[in-house]
């Protein structure tokens, strides 16, 4: 990979990091703008880069920056949302697979491995929300409840930005794609 690949992960990386301090007040669940970073990072960057920049946000805050919701440092992964912060690197992965694999370039197809890459996210997300709440915290919650707090209740405002970030990068790609491509950032 090249040097400019790991500039354009780091720019992710801290897009990912600004978006999660953004919240919009919604009822129930307020949500951030962070998964947008995601889209767009899979979308553009392509699946390699794009997954190295969730991965780089997550290293960072592991390694202590106070880049997630709640600080950071190592103490983070036993958190119950810790597997939302996974799902962000496989999501990206996937998104940029499925945009690149079968170059989507219309919001309509880029919509669409928007929405796999969200279901990703909270696969990873309710798995660890159900494991740590059952063995870490010790407080279980039912699959039912897992479900309902961990994905149905913050699901909608996460796929108003799949629609909107599938907006965004339909206008984008074209623009960007010849200088993704000839500089090797396309896989």
């Amino acid at each position: 990979m090249r040097i400019r690949s790991f500039i354009w992960a780091a720019l992710f990386a801290a897009l990912t990091a600004v978006g999660g301090w953004i919240k919009i007040p919604v009822p129930y669940v307020p949500f951030t703008l962070q998964i947008a970073a995601v889209y767009l990072a899979g979308c553009l960057l392509g699946p390699r880069v794009g997954a190295l920049s969730q991965m780089l946000y997550v290293l960072i805050g592991l390694a202590g920056a106070p880049v997630f919701a709640e600080g950071g440092g190592l103490g983070y992964i036993w958190k119950p949302t810790f597997g939302y912060l996974l799902g962000f690197i496989a999501g990206a992965y996937t998104c940029g697979s499925l945009v690149h694999r079968f170059q989507w370039t219309r919001a309509q197809d880029i919509w669409k491995a928007n929405a796999v890459a969200l279901l990703v996210v909270y696969a990873f997300g309710c798995a660890w929300l159900y494991i740590a709440m059952k063995w870490i915290a010790e407080t279980p919650l039912s699959i039912g409840q897992t479900l309902w707090f961990g994905f149905l209740l913050p699901m909608p405002g996460d796929l108003v930005l799949c629609v909107v970030c599938s907006v965004i990068a339909a206008r984008v790609w074209p623009r960007i794609q010849p200088i993704i491509m000839a500089r090797g950032m396309g896989g």
